[in-house]
């Protein structure tokens, strides 16, 4: 019998994350990709497996514990022949990492991604706005114990001579982020006050509820609050502007019901979906606004020239934003089967951070949760999202009588500084256009 240590993988940049959930005890027998513990940064939640099979003989983490790439989590008793055990001894097990939820926004999507994300959200705990006074950077970066921040942050603080305790955090229980210490930074080079997010909004007084009968307090997942505190700062620093409008998707509907045999010899499942990405593909090709996003304090726009598209997955952590890559390149095939393996991955909290990041647009679909229409909140840096509700079966003229057709509600918001009315409305005429004509996507 050999024993082998279990370290944390590659965790997608995050130089350090929070352990907030041990999934063995010492004892245990696990099998290979096995969850271990689930980590949580300011980007994801990720569940690390174990590469090996065996039995737990001892745990090297605990909850609360900050955790990088390359730390040890567990040593597990593996059996196998006395000449591999040598070798498995030697060499530290890798492992793929995995995620949970919307969640943007993010995010989180991201925003995260990016954000999540990025739709709705419950109402949040709102860190107190505190507006600190331009100061020049210390001399030392010292003096930042006791402040909320990742070591991300305080290393740049470091760099930057600043002392914590003088950045207002405007994170979730007011976590210090590297936008606040830039932010910081540049307002007390420029000699003017640094604005915290939501600075000057009077907050809501708490209310005692258990006076007016029986209540229950439950903490907010870490992944939610994030989200939340995402949105707030979306909603905050976007002019949003929601458009609307309705894609009659009779045909569509049609040509998707006809493909159900197909779509079950492929193992697969044809949901609205995979048509919805790539008509927005389409329209983000044809209207490159929407996929920029403001830099350089707003003096510049950054155009992409690819076409990532992330998608709002409601779990039961909260919300997150996978993103899908190259929508523009991909079939609807294609297409299905990863909007499938990334729902479930996300709902598995399975995903990585790389796959919540680089999203140009994002989707936010109600489905058949109900609802004829909502006004989903931009991801931000992204400058538009797609809010999609339950299609439903209208009376139409057609000219001559009223005609049963299939209508899919849509709004479109926007962020207002890039976007205008007459570049939203272009693009939501393609979209419809699109969705009401499929066979204008193979144009």
């Amino acid at each position: 019998m050999a024993k082998q240590q279990v370290t944390v993988p590659d965790i997608g940049g995050a130089e350090a994350a929070e352990v907030i959930e041990v999934l063995v005890a010492v004892g245990d027998e696990v099998a290979v990709d096995q969850g271990l513990i689930v980590l949580e940064s300011d980007k994801a939640s990720m569940e690390i497996p174990t590469t090996v099979a065996g039995t737990v003989v001892e745990l090297l983490v605990a909850e609360g514990q900050q955790l990088a790439e390359g730390a040890p989590v567990v040593v597990i008793e593996v059996a196998g022949e006395p000449g591999q055990s040598a070798a498995a001894e030697e060499a530290p097990a890798e492992a793929d990492t995995g995620v949970a939820e919307a969640g943007a926004a993010e995010s989180v999507s991201a925003t995260a991604a990016e954000p999540a994300p990025p739709e709705s959200g419950p109402a949040v705990e709102t860190p107190a706005a505190a507006t600190p006074q331009a100061a020049p950077p210390t001399a030392s970066g010292g003096g930042s114990g006791g402040v909320y921040a990742g070591p991300a942050v305080r290393k740049l603080a470091r760099e930057f001579g600043v002392a914590l305790q003088q950045v207002s955090g405007s994170g979730p229980r007011g976590r210090v982020l590297k936008e606040d210490l830039q932010q910081f930074v540049k307002s007390a080079l420029s000699g003017k006050p640094a604005a915290s997010a939501g600075a000057g909004i009077p907050s809501i007084p708490d209310v005692d509820f258990a006076r007016f009968g029986p209540v229950e307090v439950t903490e907010r997942s870490k992944l939610d609050k994030l989200t939340a505190a995402n949105m707030q700062r979306s909603w905050l620093n976007v002019p949003h502007v929601t458009q609307f409008d309705e894609a009659d998707i009779s045909a569509l509907e049609e040509f998707r019901a006809g493909l159900k045999s197909e779509a079950e010899q492929r193992g697969t499942r044809l949901t609205p979906m995979p048509f919805i990405l790539k008509a927005c593909a389409v329209a983000l090709r044809d209207n490159p606004k929407f996929r920029s996003s403001l830099a350089a304090q707003g003096e510049q726009l950054v155009f992409k020239d690819y076409i990532h598209i992330g998608m709002a997955v409601d779990t039961p952590a909260g919300l997150v934003v996978p993103v899908l890559r190259d929508v523009d390149k991909k079939t609807i095939w294609e297409l299905a089967e990863e909007v499938l393996v990334l729902a479930a991955k996300a709902r598995d909290r399975k995903l990585s951070p790389g796959e919540m990041q680089g999203g140009c647009f994002t989707i936010s679909s109600l489905g058949n949760i109900g609802g004829n229409g909502f006004t989903p909140i931009v991801n931000a840096p992204e400058v538009g999202i797609l809010g999609v509700s339950r299609a439903a079966i209208k009376p139409v003229w057609d000219g001559q009588g009223f005609a049963p057709r299939t209508l899919l509600p849509l709004a479109l918001s926007y962020d207002h500084r890039v976007i205008n009315g007459g570049d939203g409305g272009r693009f939501l005429s393609r979209l419809v256009a699109l969705l009401g004509d499929i066979r204008q996507l193979l144009m």
